[in-house]
């Protein structure tokens, strides 16, 4: 391939990842972005090798994942933010229905509320039976037998 074409073959890439990475919004392919900016470089500045290119290219992605992608991976994170339920987890409650994670049913009364619940461990659990709150899974508390 000649240098002029590998001009072409690098700003396609560049453009490519940059589309990508603006529809995922998940820093996905930026990496890949600034390693076919640093070819593309390369390719005007006269570098004739394909295989530099590309070994530089391969290079600059991977120095540049390796070492950003956990730092901005921290900050991307979303944050878990606490509510009154989460004071549930712990707490021993008692079964009004018989919990069938198979059936979908169950419902336990914690701490004088009513909730929706599901057996921890895929056992049915008995009506009138004490309980402790395992987790909470979006509306449901995760119980297991005391």
């Amino acid at each position: 391939m000649t240098n002029e074409y590998m001009i072409y073959v690098w700003l396609g890439v560049t453009v490519l990842c940059v589309v990508l990475e603006a529809a995922s919004i998940q820093l996905t392919s930026i990496w890949f972005a600034l390693g076919a900016v640093t070819a593309f470089i390369l390719a005007l500045c006269g570098v004739k090798s394909v295989t530099v290119q590309i070994i530089v290219f391969a290079v600059v992605s991977l120095g540049t994942l390796i070492g950003t992608r956990p730092f901005v991976k921290k900050f991307l994170q979303r944050r878990i933010s606490a509510t009154n339920a989460d004071r549930n987890v712990g707490e021993t409650g008692v079964t009004l229905t018989e919990i069938s994670n198979i059936d979908g049913k169950g419902e336990v009364k914690v701490k004088g509320i009513v909730w929706t619940a599901r057996s921890d461990d895929g056992s049915v659990i008995p009506e009138g039976r004490l309980v402790r709150v395992e987790r909470i899974e979006g509306v449901k508390l995760i119980v297991k037998p005391v």
